[in-house]
């Protein structure tokens, strides 16, 4: 199973210069990946303080492209309502040229009804927008001469240069959690990453799903990836619980966690610490949140 590390993203410790000290010492460290997320905006009345100071994804991978030169740039996920096709298409190309072929795009349909509100956009029928939209962003991205007329997207012929380096698009992964956007991922992604608010208990059932659409497809399940958001929260005293949520404990528990997902048919696990409250939330002091990521790095490093 591949290993990766998601960088300060959400909060007071998700600068620019913490963002590259993360990026380079994993990859200093033979991480796979580093990963990004995507939230726009929060209601002004919500209490979740979860995504606070939340940076754009795809700009901050291209500023960690230059600081890097080996590992992948993912983002998990970047939400296809909210912007169109033909701009989300130029992005990703452009992050895949300035990386030298890095890029892992993970997309998904949104779920915050004040985001979709800003972004000028309906949240009906979600689904069958994202077929829609990867039919167009393939046609754009694949075609020298691209035309597309479908029921929400609609464009004359075009030519969108350059194309991806990675031939012929980056590797999309689809998020979800319901039955049809695992089944989407199935027929139609190159993998499934997980949210972090999924049920690691579970996470078989979601990749025996996405694999059992894959094989009615004609597609290959065994080409697939699926990605795991680990959401880690360390804890010292954590063998004092017995109820113990996975990924949360000391280091010793949460890597021996490790070994289950691994058992689910998890190809790929990225830590994330950007969901402890102790690391992000409004009392979190930046600089203890970076010296349990630096301690984290260490322990989970491939390897290691």
């Amino acid at each position: 199973m591949r290993i990766g590390f998601a960088i300060p993203i959400s909060g007071a410790w998700a600068t620019p210069a913490n963002q590259a000290e993360v990026a380079r010492r994993a990859e200093e460290l033979g991480y796979h990946s580093i990963w990004t997320l995507q939230r726009l905006l929060n209601p002004a009345d919500s209490p979740d303080l979860t995504y606070r100071n939340v940076p754009d994804p795809l700009i901050t991978l291209s500023y960690l492209a230059a600081l890097t030169r080996r590992i992948r740039l993912g983002v998990a996920i970047v939400n296809m309502p909210f912007v169109a096709p033909a701009v989300l298409a130029k992005q990703a190309t452009t992050l895949d040229h300035v990386s030298g072929g890095r890029l892992d795009l993970g997309l998904g349909t949104g779920w915050m009804p004040a985001e979709f509100a800003a972004a000028g956009t309906s949240m009906a029928r979600r689904g069958a927008r994202a077929e829609e939209y990867l039919a167009a962003l393939r046609a754009l991205w694949r075609d020298e001469v691209s035309e597309f007329h479908g029921e929400f997207y609609d464009f004359p012929p075009v030519v969108m240069e350059p194309k991806p380096v990675q031939s012929p698009e980056p590797p999309i992964l689809l998020g979800g959690t319901a039955e049809p956007a695992l089944r989407r991922a199935g027929r139609l992604a190159a993998g499934w990453v997980s949210s972090s608010r999924a049920d690691l208990a579970a996470l078989g059932r979601s990749v025996g799903i996405v694999r059992e659409a894959a094989e009615k497809a004609g597609r290959d399940p065994g080409e697939l990836r699926f990605v795991c958001r680990g959401a880690v929260r360390i804890r010292p005293d954590g063998a004092a619980d017995p109820d113990r949520p996975p990924l949360t404990g000391t280091l010793a528990q949460v890597l021996d966690d490790v070994g289950s997902l691994a058992a689910q048919g998890v190809t790929e696990l990225f830590v994330d610490l950007n969901f402890d409250a102790e690391l992000t939330g409004p009392d979190a002091d930046p600089d203890a949140s970076m010296d349990r990521a630096r301690e984290a790095l260490e322990a989970f490093a491939p390897g290691a």
